[in-house]
């Protein structure tokens, strides 16, 4: 036999070894990659359902302010519940009674176990609690992360 006879009939052990460690290099890199890119969505899915609440929260507190949502005796004027910027509130200055809807719906914490309800997901913040320390109370001042993880910014979620 000729030597290029030899040489066509396939790949040695030593050209599929080097093939198959170039290929697990690659996944070594590529799995870092995957995971941080599953992160950051995450992180801006977070970002973004915050700004969808905080803002949501303000606006509820302006129609109050603005005498469109009846303020009980004593509150501060935020929602009592997060579920209230989702099933809407009478609109107080209209004759036909028709209902002010703050959120289409209202969103998740990414970061919260897939079993819990979204409005479950949020740690709430009364208006009555000091920033430093944060607890739910009778109202609904501000939200953040329920989870105790750290961003890729190196600030936990739950100062976000």
């Amino acid at each position: 036999m000729t030597t290029a006879a030899r040489s066509s009939g396939g790949f040695t052990l030593i050209e599929m070894l080097v093939v198959v460690s170039i290929m697990s290099v690659l996944a070594m890199i590529a799995l870092p990659l995957a995971e941080l890119s599953a992160k950051r969505s995450k992180e801006e899915e977070l970002r973004s359902g915050l700004r969808q609440i905080r803002g949501a929260i303000d606006r509820y507190k302006q129609l109050v302010d603005m005498g469109h949502v009846i303020r009980v005796e004593g509150a501060s004027g935020y929602p009592p519940d997060l579920s209230v910027l989702t099933s809407g509130v009478p609109d107080a200055k209209s004759a036909k009674g028709e209902m002010i809807f703050i959120l289409r719906r209202l969103p998740r914490d990414p970061f919260a176990a897939d079993d819990l309800a979204a409005e479950q997901t949020w740690r709430l913040r009364s208006y009555q609690s000091p920033p430093d320390a944060p607890v739910p109370g009778a109202d609904v001042f501000d939200v953040r992360s329920g989870s105790d993880g750290v961003g890729l910014n190196g600030v936990p979620y739950a100062h976000w």
